[in-house]
């Protein structure tokens, strides 16, 4: 590389940096360092087909991309050797992946989804033509239960696919899956899936929660979290685990060129970020998942003691880590990376933000309210 080009990439590098460190409106943690990991680079490490069946290409990670979906299940109170999954792209596959399998087990289904949803739902339900229905929310962000209990009676006839939050995206609000469930028992409803997108909260949850409500155990058919938020990878990627009968269903679909079964949404997927996430976990385990969650909590409540000093309301959910608040200046917003809709703003206390960096965020914000004070 020419000199030029060498000073680019450097001021490229430097403004990432940067940008990192005012970055508190988005749910990516920092911190991880990855160096022992860097020599995988010079390999094209590819996995193909299901994880859970050796391929053709031995360059993959698949022994390790098991590990973690294994993590995941144990989590998550997966069914003990009756579940399966892989390694996504993204919460958003993950989501694409779960609807996906229930259009396959009930092509007539609805979906029903809440007005908070993620906007991979209402894409992947575009994408895969599935009928669909739009639940409201409440003020908190959780689903309405009285309207979906309604909309689901006028069409008990067809089966009920639910697309759950566990934590959406501005207030980090939680569907209860265990309402949900007792909901369709009550309806008499026979056919049904439930697919709970916890892209965030799924990490942590299942952590400080004693009995989770959106797990497996309560009623989940598939569950998919990120692992490029909590967990912090520094590549977009995230978990999907799924009820083995689900995937069975794909069964048919057998690749003879490379030896496997093409039960994931992509072709040729990303091997290196199974072993980043496997990487992660073995570094910090339930233990130190549990620690960054904690601490991320405690910083979300000392983020809400601030905005009440300052005399700014602002609200958070129980066991959210997002705390909602009217939306400042332009220049605050920016300099932030602050996430908006409508009237009001938030921001996320994830692992690898301090004390010292909210702490100059309400330097900021003080210093532009004592401003628009003294102007009047």
């Amino acid at each position: 590389m020419i000199e030029q080009e060498i000073q680019k990439l450097r001021h490229f590098m430097d403004r990432v940096a940067g940008n990192a460190v005012t970055s508190i409106g988005y749910p990516f943690a920092k911190g991880n360092n990855y160096h022992e990991l860097y020599s995988l680079l010079r390999y094209p490490l590819i996995n193909l087909g299901d994880p859970f069946i050796e391929s053709n290409y031995q360059v993959n990670s698949f022994a390790i991309e098991r590990e973690v979906v294994e993590f995941f299940a144990d989590l998550f109170r997966a069914p003990k050797d009756d579940y399966s999954g892989y390694v996504t792209n993204g919460g958003s596959e993950g989501n694409l992946y779960g609807l996906y399998l229930a259009r396959e087990r009930y092509p007539e289904g609805i979906v029903y989804y809440s007005s908070e949803s993620h906007y991979s739902i209402p894409k992947s339900i575009r994408l895969l033509n599935m009928k669909s229905i739009e639940i409201s929310a409440g003020y908190s962000g959780e689903i309405n239960y009285d309207e979906l209990e309604e909309s689901m009676k006028q069409h008990a006839h067809l089966p009920v696919i639910i697309a759950a939050n566990i934590g959406t995206t501005m207030k980090e609000a939680k569907d209860d899956i265990s309402v949900i469930s007792d909901m369709i028992r009550k309806l008499d409803i026979e056919h049904y899936y439930i697919h709970c997108d916890a892209a965030l909260a799924g990490v942590y949850l299942p952590l400080v929660e004693e009995d989770p409500t959106f797990d497996f155990k309560k009623g989940a058919d598939s569950i998919a979290c990120s692992g490029h938020k909590f967990i912090g990878s520094p590549i977009p990627c995230g978990i999907i685990v799924v009820k083995k009968k689900h995937v069975e269903n794909l069964a048919h679909q057998y690749v003879s060129y490379i030896g496997s079964l093409d039960t994931t949404i992509g072709g040729s997927r990303n091997g290196f970020t199974p072993v980043v996430l496997w990487y992660t976990l073995k570094q910090q385990g339930r233990d130190g998942l549990l620690r960054s969650a904690l601490e991320s909590l405690a910083l979300a409540e000392y983020t809400q003691n601030m905005f009440q000093e300052l005399g700014i309301s602002s609200y958070r959910n129980k066991n959210a880590i997002t705390v909602v608040f009217p939306k400042p200046s332009e220049f605050i917003c920016k300099k932030w990376q602050l996430a908006t809709r409508e009237d009001y703003a938030h921001l996320i206390c994830m692992p690898g933000i301090s004390k010292e960096v909210i702490d100059h965020f309400f330097s900021d914000l003080s210093k532009e309210l004592h401003a628009a004070y003294v102007c009047k």
